[in-house]
């Protein structure tokens, strides 16, 4: 879920704590971070600490409050510097690529896992789900509101019940329902299988702009408040989600590319007709066992077309975090993203009455942003 703007330290940034973006990181942290995956985080920091020796010292036991600031907002600043020149965090290869014709994650063609695939459920996506008309209208609506400054570069319109995440607290506030222009596309809606029942109580909109370096980090969508369907819009430009898993437990891999005729085999087809790398012999049967391999070993990438509808449920929801890296925002790129009320605050849950208040509010759709 997106934080609150405000008190970043460029102009127009919202970032706080390790976030940063190229508003205020500096002219130094402009060009893309160091791709070379032989620099580890050892080096980064002994090359970051020599660099800067002479420009970070420590301030003395009496030293003047302003001297005490300046101090940390150097370290701070030393600290993005370190954060943006790791490699995870500027967003490496991912290794698979979801297919949505058959719903597998297959391996890409110059990774290590090129003719594996695996089952990657809770993934829908459907292209051009308004028309180029309908997107130029609504951007036109959109950007006759403000848009405040968010998180590593991006801005932000929101319009829902104001949340204290932490505390588990949540009131209507100033909360006055999803835009007008929202209740055609949350109509559009119905056509889609897996959005059976889907009732949005929150719309956020993000500005993604390459010249702010504008990125969102690995993360779940809070699920205390909200239900299981994540539901996003893509517009302006294509752009790639990369998911990725920190659990401990490992993914079975299937052999999927038979050389003799090019086709994709289903999972759980286990023979391939191809000479054995270990066998003189030509054209005999090997059969390739599923292979196991760390889950943190593996990403996905999820190209989301412009006008594109995604929709996040399942595992791809609540095992599988999602990011937007900066390499993959070649223009400027809207996200309209939808989400429901958990069992929580639905019907026959601990805070239904409130729900139903919420979506009485929401889906009024004479709202403004929040």
């Amino acid at each position: 879920m997106e934080a609150a703007g405000g008190g970043g330290e460029g102009p127009g940034c919202g970032c706080k704590g390790i976030r940063s973006c190229l508003l205020c990181e500096g002219p130094a942290q402009a060009a893309p971070p160091p791709q070379d995956k032989d620099i580890t985080r050892k080096e980064v920091a002994s090359s970051k600490r020599h660099s800067n020796a002479a420009a970070v010292k420590k301030p003395g036991k009496s030293c003047s409050p302003k001297a005490a600031v300046k101090f940390l907002m150097s370290t701070r600043i030393l600290y993005r510097q370190f954060s943006c020149c790791n490699i995870k965090l500027a967003g490496g290869e991912d290794n698979f690529t979801y297919c949505p014709a058959t719903g597998l994650a297959k391996g890409n063609e110059h990774s290590e896992f090129a003719g594996w695939a695996f089952p990657f459920p809770g993934v829908f996506l459907t292209e051009e789900f308004i028309s180029e008309d309908e997107e130029s209208e609504i951007v036109e609506l959109m950007d006759q509101d403000d848009w405040k400054p968010s998180q590593s570069g991006r801005k932000k319109q929101d319009y829902g019940p104001k949340v204290n995440f932490k505390k588990q607290r949540l009131k209507a506030g100033s909360f006055t329902g999803l835009p007008s222009f929202s209740k055609k596309i949350v109509a559009q809606m119905k056509a889609c299988s897996v959005l059976g029942g889907f009732l949005p109580v929150e719309q956020c909109n993000l500005d993604y702009m390459p010249e702010r370096g504008s990125a969102i980090d690995p993360h779940f969508d809070d699920w205390w408040l909200w239900g299981e369907r994540l539901v996003s819009l893509n517009l302006l430009s294509k752009t790639v989600l990369s998911m990725s898993c920190d659990s401990e437990d490992s993914i079975q891999l299937f052999p999927t590319f038979s050389k003799e005729n090019g086709e994709l085999n289903p999972p759980g087809s286990f023979t391939q007709t191809s000479a054995c790398k270990n066998s003189d012999e030509e054209g005999i049967n090997c059969i390739l066992s599923p292979r196991l391999v760390p889950s943190k070993e593996v990403t996905v990438a999820i190209h989301l077309p412009r006008r594109s509808l995604v929709v996040l449920y399942g595992d791809a929801r609540y095992k599988w975090k999602h990011a937007i890296y900066r390499k993959h925002i070649e223009h400027r790129r809207i996200c309209v993203t939808f989400r429901e009320l958990s069992a929580e605050f639905s019907a026959g849950g601990r805070h239904e009455e409130l729900g139903k208040e919420l979506l009485e509010i929401a889906l009024s759709f004479q709202g403004r942003p929040v």
